[in-house]
């Protein structure tokens, strides 16, 4: 079983908080989504959760692709809290289609004492379709959080996994751009017989290396990361339609690149507020899903 713990990052942060301790029941979050196609859709047939995580069922709103099942992540607590320890797992079977998303942005709450981790594992089959793709994440100040994702699937199968990651509460007093002590995610990819296809670490640490610096975030404040994983083909014809994107009037920046391997593409985007890097991820996977499955995306929600 895969820790946290002992990762460099983490070496200033083992203070236990005066509250309930680190790893303490309603602090380990588990979740588990098995879906399978019956009957021509996709169903949620595995279902294990444990606060505070949480999944209710099922929807089918995606009216492009009804046969697809839709789920929300739900939190009963206010966000990430210090000593949480999450976990989640997702499995589709041969052909199943699911888009996983969660119920608001991520805020992980400040912190005085230890950290937050999150550990994430994901296995696809033969022509499966993910689309895993979670509002943004806020640290708060002072935060420490460290997310692990690792993805397993045939090339047959298609996923779409993003994270936003905001500065913070921008707007929150006197604001609190990069005030938080520590983010970092790790991404690992592999074949279910094989070796890894690649694995991606982005570690930020604004106390001991400032990231409003040209080479790392410069003028830009809100990060995306875009990656999707699918045949050589599908990744192909993506790639000869996505153009790199400078505006100075905006402004905002976005490029794609392949992945080693032939895994994929991966899609990085900047800007300063969230919208518009919401705006260009959403063209993105829209055009990934057409190439992928021929199927379009359906309007915003107006609520979200």
């Amino acid at each position: 079983m895969i820790s946290l713990d002992d990762a460099p990052e983490l070496a200033p942060y083992h203070d236990e908080p005066a509250q309930l301790p680190s790893g303490a029941p309603g602090k380990v979050g588990v979740l588990r989504l098995g879906f399978e196609r019956r009957d021509g859709r996709t169903v949620l047939a595995d279902l294990y959760r444990q606060a505070p995580l949480l999944v209710q069922r099922a929807l089918y709103w995606d009216e492009a692709m009804p046969e697809m099942a839709c789920i929300f992540m739900l939190t009963t607590s206010g966000g990430v809290l210090q000593g949480d320890r999450l976990r989640i797992s997702m499995s589709l079977a041969e052909g199943a289609q699911a888009h996983v998303t969660s119920q608001s942005a991520m805020k992980i709450q400040q912190m005085d004492a230890n950290y937050a981790t999150q550990i994430q594992d994901i296995t696809l089959a033969d022509g499966a379709y993910l689309e895993y793709l979670p509002e943004q994440t806020i640290p708060y100040r002072n935060s420490r959080f460290v997310t692990y994702t690792r993805i397993r699937l045939p090339e047959t199968a298609t996923m779409l996994y993003a994270e936003i990651l905001a500065p913070g509460r921008k707007y929150h007093l006197d604001g609190e751009i990069f005030k938080y002590d520590l983010f970092s995610s790790t991404l690992r990819a592999a074949r279910p017989d094989g070796p890894d296809l690649f694995v991606e670490k982005f570690l930020i640490d604004p106390g001991r290396f400032g990231v409003d610096r040209s080479g790392v975030l410069d003028q830009f404040h809100v990060f995306a990361n875009v990656v999707l994983l699918t045949s050589p083909a599908c990744a192909a014809r993506v790639y000869d339609q996505c153009a790199p994107v400078w505006a100075d009037d905006v402004p905002l920046a976005a490029g794609v690149s392949r992945l080693p391997n032939d895994a994929g593409l991966i899609y990085k985007v900047l800007g300063p507020e969230t919208e518009p890097v919401r705006a260009k991820v959403r063209e993105f996977c829209a055009l990934a899903r057409q190439e992928a499955v021929g199927r379009p995306v359906p309007p915003v929600f107006s609520w979200r």
